[in-house]
């Protein structure tokens, strides 16, 4: 049994049946891709793992414990946490003090919004960003101001601000949208670092190729909002129903 077990999901939105009969077994502490064509229904299921979508029907556990009917903070605490398409940083704050706002979060039980005037007094908090900073490379840029880096950077921040709380489960929306080349492969090198040393499952929607086989362990091909496949990189590689649901046609 996987640390994330989604069974018989099912979600539509008027007359379009965005997920059917979805079933997913994400085993703890690898790297499970989740891949497809375009509204094959990969961001309607993430956003049924994090509280944002309630399914119509089936159930979503994290730890053996239901995700259905919490709030996205309780999720969080239950030690998920998500990195979006586009970053999600506090871009007038330093990077610093971003990194800081998740570790008083987590202390205080919940994001408050006082945590925005109290990080730049926090002592002890402060020494723990500085350490999550200097793990990902990004010490150096602690005192620059967020909305000033560049789009890899912003990506590394996001992190640091997910990896701050010690989430088991991290949730990875397409990280290298946007990216150039080098941004891309430096990002590939960082998640490698994570899963080398901390004991964390990472589950990716991602429509790179070259970023899914550089991380992934497990596949799992999507098609019109249902499973066609799942199994290990070199076994989805070339096979006729991924090639079908990405071309429109089986290749022979």
């Amino acid at each position: 049994m996987g640390i994330l077990e989604v069974k018989g999901v099912n979600k539509r939105f008027g007359g379009l049946q965005a997920l059917g009969d979805v079933n997913l077994s994400v085993a703890e502490r690898t790297v499970h891709a989740i891949i497809g064509p375009n509204g094959a229904g990969k961001s309607t299921l993430l956003n049924c793992l994090v509280g944002k979508l309630i399914p119509d029907s089936g159930s979503v556990m994290f730890d053996g414990k239901s995700v259905l009917g919490r709030k996205p903070h309780e999720i969080n605490q239950m030690g998920i946490s998500r990195v979006f398409q586009t970053p999600e940083i506090f871009a007038d704050l330093t990077v610093l003090e971003n990194v800081m706002i998740p570790c008083f979060a987590r202390r205080d039980g919940a994001f408050r919004m006082h945590a925005l005037r109290s990080v730049r007094s926090e002592g002890g908090i402060r020494d723990q960003a500085e350490a999550m900073l200097a793990d990902v490379s990004m010490l150096e840029k602690a005192g620059a101001h967020a909305g000033s880096l560049s789009r890899g950077d912003k990506r590394r921040l996001e992190m640091a601000m997910c990896l701050v709380q010690e989430p088991k489960l991290l949730l990875l929306d397409e990280p290298t949208a946007g990216m150039a080349r080098a941004d891309t492969n430096n990002t590939i090198d960082l998640l490698k670092e994570i899963k080398d040393k901390r004991p964390i499952t990472m589950c990716i929607i991602e429509h790179d190729m070259h970023v899914v086989f550089s991380l992934a362990e497990r596949i799992t091909v999507l098609a019109q909002g249902t499973p066609l496949i799942e199994d290990t990189p070199d076994n989805i590689k070339g096979h006729p129903k991924v090639r079908e649901a990405y071309l429109g046609e089986a290749q022979v």
